[in-house]
């Protein structure tokens, strides 16, 4: 459920805040804004009406404003399911996050998981599972007896792979995604993991899932949602077999300014040094990689890179 949709509790704010959508549809956001700081003097302790506010003020420009409601909504909600912190990162007030709050990308799947595959493939003219399939058959192997898709969303990357190996299994933060999935009948398992907590945490590290158990793992257009990715790299070291292949996709930071960072979308871009780096780390070799535009993003073109590397022997 989104900011917009959850309720004050107090009618009459809510009708304010209806009115104050309206308006920044129209692109009053300035007028917007002075609807919600209405709304808030009736209902001072709604989280997702200062989150709104935020990207009100944010949308008028008026940032020393938006950081102060987003402020408001950290104080009112620590786990920061809307992704306050974020937004206080790119105007400035903070630092980046290594990741991001897990409570915050779980409930953006699941908000999304209904309109997900439409958003992306029809109107973003998304790229990414049909050309990582492509680079795996060019530098990898014709067919894998395991695969394990990683941030596997909707099983649109498990479509792509079905074909080519034997079992496939997927994980995703969302459990509404992951509904989706199961809907497609691709894969022999689904389960429910937190990437980013990497092999000591994952839920998909337990007695069924032991080291060395795949020779394919993917993650298509997951890694853009972590900026640091040590543990999601080790995670794919330790399920891989010794010569299986990671292949996975991350949005390109081309400034080559850093290792990664927050991008105004929320989402992380990610240097090919730092990648390349990481994969030196955890025993992999770069097999090929390829730069292309993964997506549009309000009607621009998001630069990305599709990765595969061979795991080395542990001997």
């Amino acid at each position: 459920m989104t900011a917009m949709d959850l309720t004050s509790g107090d009618l009459i704010a809510d009708r304010r805040a209806d009115y104050a959508r309206m308006l920044a549809t129209g692109g009053d956001v300035g007028a917007a804004a002075e609807l919600m700081e209405q709304a808030l003097e009736l209902a001072p302790s709604w989280s997702a009406g200062w989150f709104l506010l935020g990207e009100y003020r944010e949308k008028a420009g008026l940032g020393d404003a938006a950081i102060e409601a987003y402020r408001r909504v950290l104080e009112l909600h620590e786990d920061d399911v809307f992704g306050a912190g974020l937004k206080l990162s790119i105007l400035g007030d903070r630092a980046q996050p290594a990741t991001p709050p897990v409570a915050y990308v779980e409930q953006l799947f699941d908000d999304y998981a209904d309109r997900f595959e439409t958003a992306l493939v029809e109107k973003l003219d998304y790229k990414v599972p049909g050309r990582l399939a492509a680079l795996i058959e060019a530098k990898g192997r014709a067919h894998y007896a395991r695969a394990i898709d990683l941030g596997c969303g909707t099983g649109l990357m498990g479509v792509e792979l079905r074909t080519r190996v034997d079992r496939l299994e997927g994980y995703d933060l969302s459990a509404n995604m992951l509904a989706k999935a199961e809907d497609k009948g691709t894969y022999d398992h689904l389960d429910q993991a937190d990437l980013s907590r990497g092999t000591a945490e994952a839920r998909l590290i337990n007695a069924d899932l032991a080291s060395g158990r795949a020779d394919l793992v993917a993650a298509a257009d997951v890694l853009m949602y972590l900026g640091d990715l040590e543990p999601v790299l080790g995670l794919a070291a330790t399920l891989l077999t010794d010569d299986g292949h990671f292949a996975f996709s991350v949005e390109h930071l081309m400034d080559g300014n850093g290792d990664f960072r927050l991008q105004p979308s929320l989402r992380y871009a990610h240097s090919p040094a730092y990648i390349e780096r990481l994969l030196g780390s955890h025993g992999f070799t770069l097999l090929g990689s390829e730069k292309l535009v993964i997506r549009m993003d309000g009607g621009h073109p998001v630069n990305g890179i599709l990765f595969i590397a061979e795991k080395g022997s542990s001997t």
